[in-house]
């Protein structure tokens, strides 16, 4: 139960001012820092990938490894690297993960070589799977649980957003000069957060560490193993076919992995993930969220980019811009998303965000080969940002709130897996979707751009039925009580 002393601190929380110390400020910006890095290596990169096949002579099967191999490190390793955390030291690992990042993407930015250029997108992949939730757990650990730690999770949130929305914008600068510049521009700011980040980030308490239990090596092995042959299979499927050997030995082998990491984690004596967790209904909705959330989103800013190059012929800066306004809301909404989490409770903006989300795919399947940016493309472009701006820190909040601290690394990954291996898998069928579904798109050497449209809508379809598919999931009841800083503040 509450006691009387924690009720009237949260009543005072809720009616005055929060505080915070310039310790405070400067290590949120440490956190926040590094997720928008993370974001912005995604976007940017994008963009740049038709200079550096250009460059580099690589075909479309390549240029997909580029984008991939970086999801493959941080989707497979997302929650090893959060219990590591938790393990290992929080401070620590996020030190090193970091330094290793700000390597990688010097390598990366020089290199000639397409090997190791796709090698050096892998090894980023891997340290931004430990920085993250590292990052995660470090807020959660070190603002109080209620107003406090929604205020900073949803600053912080708000800056891996808007990351990956203006990485579009950012990308588009840096490759006008080159793409090159979208490896190397992260890496003078991530050795001057590591160097911020030794001075601000505080070390793990001894408590805290030895809470965390001991090593579950063959638990860490085989679930390291079977997530990234999940997240590999997922991403090579388009390419190998779904129904091919190489995908279905793929699903079976990564199964039998992850079904060997169950078995040992319920005989271990101190496992590397509590399922019971999950027993949680607000965690698992959560988590579910996500995945529909980022799943849904990033299919549909894969054929919206493609629609708008291939079909409306603009070039990626203008595209960039197009989809400006989503990023602008997003990150606009930074200070008021803990206040609306406070009165309005985390769930209520869930729902809200993925329908808007929601409305704003359905909108978009009337546009046509000569649409008007302001009425048919704008709509569904603030719908976006709203529904992003609402649903993103409101999932995070929302999938944190009543776990121990012991088990925040374990939570923050949790959460950013299934917005990773979401987004991978429902990228991946929307490509296959897409690739299968030609329509006719050549005739002889002119592209018919009503057929293009056509072949991109099954994607177009499918990311509205993964949104709304989240929202029902998010509006179901829950047999378990919820957290009171899930709920609105009394």
């Amino acid at each position: 139960m509450t006691s009387p002393s924690t009720l009237e601190r949260t009543a005072v929380e809720q009616l005055g001012p929060l505080r915070w110390s310039r310790a405070q400020w400067m290590l949120l910006l440490v956190l926040c820092t590094v997720l928008a890095l993370d974001a912005l290596d995604v976007s940017m990169v994008g963009v740049a990938l038709p200079s550096i096949g250009a460059e580099l002579h690589l075909g479309t099967e390549s240029l997909q490894w580029i984008v991939s191999a970086y999801v493959l490190g941080y989707g497979s390793l997302l929650l090893l690297g959060g219990r590591m955390a938790d393990l290992l030291g929080r401070r620590r690992i996020f030190l090193i993960a970091l330094s290793v990042f700000a390597a990688a993407s010097l390598l990366g930015g020089l290199v000639d070589d397409p090997a190791i250029l796709i090698a050096t997108r892998f090894v980023k992949g891997l340290a931004a799977a430990f920085t993250a939730p590292a990052a995660f757990s470090i807020i959660t650990t070190n603002f109080a649980e209620g107003r406090e730690r929604n205020r900073a999770l949803s600053i912080f949130t708000t800056f891996g957003a808007s990351g990956f929305s203006l990485g579009l914008v950012v990308g588009g600068l840096m490759t006008a000069m080159s793409w090159r510049w979208t490896f190397l521009v992260s890496v003078p700011v991530a050795v001057a957060v590591v160097l911020l980040g030794l001075k601000f980030v505080p070390r793990d308490s001894v408590a805290d560490r030895s809470e965390a239990g001991g090593h579950d090596i063959w638990g860490a092995a085989t679930l390291a193993a079977g997530m990234l042959g999940l997240v590999y299979t997922l991403v090579a499927a388009p390419g190998h076919g779904w129904a091919s050997i190489a995908t279905i030995g793929g699903f079976a082998g990564s199964g039998a992995l992850l079904a060997a990491f169950a078995v040992i984690e319920n005989r271990v004596r101190h496992p590397l993930i509590r399922f019971s967790i999950l027993k949680e209904g607000w965690v698992a909705r959560a988590n579910l969220s996500a995945v529909g959330l980022f799943g849904s989103y990033l299919s549909f800013q894969f054929i919206l980019t493609m629609y708008l190059q291939s079909v409306l012929g603009w070039s990626p800066l203008g595209m960039a811009m197009a989809l400006l306004p989503t990023g602008l809301l997003v990150a606009s909404s930074a200070p008021f998303a803990d206040r609306l989490i406070d009165k309005f409770g985390a769930q209520r903006l869930i729902v809200t965000g993925l329908a808007s989300l929601a409305l704003g795919y359905v909108l978009f399947l009337r546009v046509g080969t000569s649409p008007n940016y302001l009425m048919d493309i704008l709509p569904s472009v603030l719908l976006l940002g709203v529904g992003f701006a609402l649903a993103f820190p409101s999932i995070n909040v929302q999938a944190t709130t009543g776990i121990r601290d012991s088990e925040q690394g374990l939570a923050a990954g949790l959460i950013q897996t299934s917005t990773q291996v979401g987004a991978a898998l429902v990228l991946a069928v929307t490509t296959a979707m897409v690739s299968g579904h030609d329509g006719g798109t050549q005739s002889g050497a002119t592209v018919d751009a009503a057929a293009m449209l056509e072949q991109y809508r099954p994607g177009l379809i499918l990311s509205a039925a993964v949104a709304i598919a989240a929202l029902v999931i998010a509006v179901s009841p829950s047999r378990r009580s919820k957290p009171a800083a899930i709920e609105p503040a009394a």
